[in-house]
């Protein structure tokens, strides 16, 4: 039972030793950039250090009134996207152009086309005003029959404090670097203090675009439009019924294709018939030939004579009666 008490004093004092570890390491950078221009300033190293203070205080000042100014207002990026079916596409997308420069807004990106020589359909991405959100989706869905709508609405608020202050910060301290410089004397010590500026502005300048990034979706509010139209067969319900017109085109396209059908029967049986008529030719001109010659070859047997026939006793007795 006494083990355990004993072991948990002993990882306390662990975690506050490595505790103790991180916050050092987290202020030897700026110890470092201090103690490079020391020595070689004296009295003015002393005055910098003052200076330096005072710019701590006002990077402090700064850093705590901005996030106090920025937290009375809510930064909201906003996005929807709408899908509306309307008579004409092309009416449809220069209101929707009307709409979004009417608002203060533009035209980040379009995409027309015109599907199966049918249809048009337009893809287009406005940016709009934050103001003026709800009245522009309003009047774009009111530009023909809505289909689909989805919006959105995500709080920044606290990444945009949180980038503002460390922006404050991070000027304090590339502004420190920079006093550093202009007082060191020795190479090595600018050499120091020049790489220790150029990773704080890195650092600054990308907090910078973050900043613009957010500023620019918070101000701006995004809406995709989807437009399409009817299909151009969905109009001929008001038709009575066909006319001549229709019937004589109908007569000509059933004319054609018959007579499309009889050539391909016709070519079908094309080689055949050609076939059949060569055979035919060559029957009549060697055929004959070859009946001729074999009838010339074979001997031709006459009959041989009957004999008379000898009188019967009747006719003899009839001829005696005669003479």
């Amino acid at each position: 039972m006494r083990a355990l008490p004993a072991f948990a004093a002993a990882l306390l004092t662990v975690s506050l030793a490595l505790a103790g570890c991180s916050m050092g390491a987290s202020d030897s950078q700026d110890m470092k950039a201090d103690s490079a221009a020391k020595p070689a300033t004296g009295q003015e190293g002393a005055g910098a250090a003052a200076d330096e203070g005072k710019g701590e205080q006002l990077a402090e000042g700064g850093k705590k009134a901005e996030p106090d100014a920025d937290a009375a207002k809510t930064h909201v990026i906003r996005t929807a996207t709408l899908s509306v079916e309307v008579k004409s596409v092309t009416k449809a997308l220069a209101e929707a152009r009307s709409v979004a420069l009417d608002a203060g807004g533009v035209i980040e990106d379009e995409t027309t086309e015109r599907v199966d020589d049918s249809y048009i359909t337009s893809h287009v991405v406005l940016r709009v005003p934050e103001a003026e959100y709800d009245s522009v989706l309003t009047e774009l869905a009111g530009t023909g029959k809505l289909l689909s709508r989805t919006a959105n609405a995500k709080d920044v608020t606290e990444q945009v404090v949180d980038v503002n202050s460390r922006i404050a910060t991070q000027r304090a301290s590339v502004n420190r670097v920079r006093k550093l410089m202009d007082q060191a004397q020795d190479i090595t010590d600018v050499v120091a203090l020049e790489s220790q500026l150029n990773t704080r502005q890195a650092e600054l300048e990308s907090l910078l675009a973050k900043q613009a990034s957010l500023a620019d979706r918070t101000t701006m509010a995004t809406v995709t439009l989807d437009l399409s139209e009817r299909a151009k067969e969905e109009k001929t319900d008001e038709d009575d019924g066909p006319g001549f017109l229709d019937a004589l085109g109908g007569g000509w396209d059933a004319f054609v294709s018959v007579l499309r059908w009889i050539v391909v029967v016709l070519a079908a049986i094309l080689p055949f018939v050609v076939a059949l008529a060569v055979l035919f030719v060559l029957w009549r001109v060697f055929g004959v030939r070859l009946t001729a010659l074999r009838a010339r070859r074979t001997p031709v047997v006459e009959p041989a004579a009957a004999p008379a026939p000898s009188p019967s006793p009747d006719e003899d007795k009839d001829e005696g009666k005669q003479d």
